[in-house]
């Protein structure tokens, strides 16, 4: 009988040295991946961080970038893809993750919601990709 509960007991030893080993190495992932944090402006809406985040995957230019406007009464954010290509265009989005529209791209286009964008008002940059 002490033979098998000092098996079940060097048992579990081992089973919690093999967790602590996993959380260790969890840890460490978790510590990692969060090295590679963005530098993203205090304050900025929870949807138009992981729009960032995805942003920062996608967009090409090293240049690219992210400017917060006042535009028609509320907070509008412009993803710049950058200088690296032409023809490019910038979305308009807002500060509740809704798409307002382009400006730039082939057409040129330089309005949203019929307005002319060169009414908003520069607020300041609250991201720019890491080179």
């Amino acid at each position: 009988m002490k033979t098998t509960l000092l098996k079940g007991r060097h048992l579990n030893s081992i089973v919690l040295r093999n967790i602590h080993a996993i959380y260790i190495t969890l840890l460490i992932i978790t510590i990692n991946s969060s090295c590679t944090k963005l530098d993203i402006e205090e304050g900025t809406p929870p949807c138009i961080i992981e729009k960032i985040k995805e942003f920062n995957k996608t967009s090409l230019c090293e240049d690219a970038k992210v400017e917060k406007y006042s535009f028609q009464e509320k907070i509008v954010y412009v993803f710049d893809q950058g200088n690296c290509g032409a023809d490019m265009s910038a979305d308009v989005i807002d500060s509740e993750c809704n798409y307002l529209g382009y400006l730039g791209g082939l057409d040129g286009n330089g309005e949203i919601n019929g307005e002319n964008f060169t009414n908003a008002v520069f607020i300041k940059t609250i991201w720019k990709k890491q080179q």
